[in-house]
């Protein structure tokens, strides 16, 4: 156990959750970023993502579970990252259990199916009801509750490569 009750992905229960998901909810930023933008004159925006992450989502895919992109953010770098990892994405979205409560009801799936992997307040209520929640390393300590793992990579750093691998490694023993 580390930091505020947040469980670490070797922790024997994250096996048992990781098994079942079929589903995996990604926050953007904070999470495939490092939380920095990069903002121009002209207003575009830029921020800096891991190349860790496009093989760890091929194996999560390999191993039975689809991953989604689910953003409150309104952005083109947001779906320009989906389109070059060729995943799903949801964006503008201002109620996150909302969407996912959608993405499952489409896929007949239920929340225990489920793992959403974030990095602050607007991630809560969703962390609160999947089967697997996860945090990066540097998320805020408000996400960080009992009964949430963390990842040991922060966020733009790898961290959606290194539960990728961790829940494909589960599933691949099945």
């Amino acid at each position: 156990m580390n930091a505020k009750g947040c469980l670490s992905l070797d922790d024997p229960r994250f096996a048992e959750r990781a098994a079942g998901v079929r589903l995996l909810g990604i926050d953007f930023d904070g999470v495939m970023t490092d939380n920095s933008v990069y903002v121009f004159e002209d207003g575009r925006e830029a921020v800096r993502c891991s190349r860790l992450e496009g093989y760890g989502l091929r194996r999560l895919i390999a191993a039975g579970a689809e991953p989604v992109i689910v953003s409150t953010e309104a952005n083109g770098v947001v779906a320009a990252r989906a389109r070059k990892l060729n995943i799903a994405c949801i964006q503008d979205v201002p109620d996150k259990v909302a969407a996912m409560e959608a993405l499952l009801r489409e896929r007949a799936l239920h929340w225990r199916d489920a793992g959403f992997i974030g990095n602050d307040v607007n991630d809560l209520a969703v962390l609160q009801r999947v089967g697997l929640p996860v945090v990066v390393a540097d998320a805020h300590e408000c996400v960080c509750i009992d009964g949430v793992f963390r990842t040991a990579r922060r966020g733009g750093e790898g961290a959606v490569r290194e539960l990728c691998d961790a829940i494909a490694a589960v599933k691949e023993t099945q």
